[in-house]
């Protein structure tokens, strides 16, 4: 089992920056680290899910002519509108239907090990029927969690899915990795 709303909401009762995401200076490297290692310097529509409170978003939505979010927090959604105004956020848990849309980049930054097996297989197989072309990035703590799935399980699970797209780790520290997707044949 993954991990439910009441988990997240609980993350977020006191405020609407639980990580520090803001002020810290180990996440805003995080952040730098993560649009360093995208593929291009710019992307017609980019998702992402987990998006927080839009504090990665404030990072890569200025090299995306359209920008989406999503989360399961409505505080965290409400940070993320005013931390990046022209973006768009849905609130909403996965799985569930994801947003349509023309997407190039999809950002699964310290999200799938809040999944459970299906949803994450449930992810990839929507991945590869909605956006096969689509570059994947995914950032994954590497410490210890209170989750089913640690974050280099479900990395590999959502990896050996999606099939169709070459991984490459490209930047590890002691605390995180950042894994880019390519479809086959383009990396």
């Amino acid at each position: 089992m993954g991990v439910g709303r009441d988990h997240l909401h609980a993350l977020y009762a006191e405020t609407s920056d639980p990580w520090n995401f803001k002020h810290s200076d180990y996440e805003q490297a995080k952040f730098a680290a993560t649009r360093r290692a995208l593929s291009r310097p710019r992307y017609t529509s980019a998702f992402e899910l987990g998006c927080g409170n839009g504090q990665l978003a404030r990072h890569l939505a200025t090299i995306c002519d359209n920008y989406t979010g999503m989360d399961a927090v409505g505080i965290a959604i409400e940070a993320a509108r005013q931390a990046v105004p022209d973006a768009r956020f849905i609130h909403d848990f996965y799985p569930c239907p994801l947003p349509m849309g023309d997407f190039d980049l999809l950002i699964l930054s310290e999200i799938l090990y809040f999944l459970d097996h299906d949803s994450l297989r449930k992810l990839a197989a929507d991945i590869a029927a909605f956006w096969p072309q689509a570059e994947v990035l995914c950032v994954t703590w590497l410490g210890e969690t209170d989750h089913d799935l640690q974050g280099e399980e479900a990395l590999a699970i959502f990896r050996a899915r999606l099939a169709a797209h070459d991984f490459y780790c490209l930047a590890q520290t002691d605390g995180y990795r950042i894994d880019r997707g390519l479809p086959r044949g383009t990396a």
